[in-house]
């Protein structure tokens, strides 16, 4: 008598949106300092050491930030990021533009995280109903 195949795991929906938002996190540091960069080319006035020192700081705080979203509070500290991005507006408008643009993205990655969550509470996803 054969026995049944062992069914695997099933596949955790959130452990790879964790490896988008980490993904995310590091394409948004690449941006920002590509964009002090050209702060710096074209409006040397902007350029200030303060500036390039939060902006550079910014940046590599998104490279360790894209480490830590296994964790709990990885979510909050990627938008926590995206929050002071726009707050760097202020230091110039195109790093407004940069953030404004990302909260798009962001914005948009917690929308279908929250549908997910919401198929997978109700039982609607296909790895849920013992589809491959």
């Amino acid at each position: 008598m054969t026995e049944p195949a062992a069914r695997p795991a099933p596949v955790d929906p959130m452990k790879g949106f964790r490896g988008i938002c980490a993904g995310v996190l590091i394409l948004e540091a690449i941006v920002v300092v590509l964009a002090l960069l050209v702060v710096a080319r074209f409006d040397g006035a902007a350029a200030t050491p303060l500036a390039l020192t939060v902006v550079s700081v910014l940046g590599v705080l998104m490279i360790l930030a894209s480490g830590v979203q296994r964790r709990p509070y990885g979510l909050r500290v990627a938008v926590g990021l995206q929050v002071a991005l726009l707050l760097c507006g202020f230091l110039h408008f195109s790093l407004f533009i940069v953030g404004a643009l990302f909260a798009l993205v962001w914005g948009t990655l917690l929308w279908m995280r929250q549908d997910v969550a919401r198929r997978m509470s109700r039982g609607e996803l296909p790895a849920q109903r013992g589809e491959p």
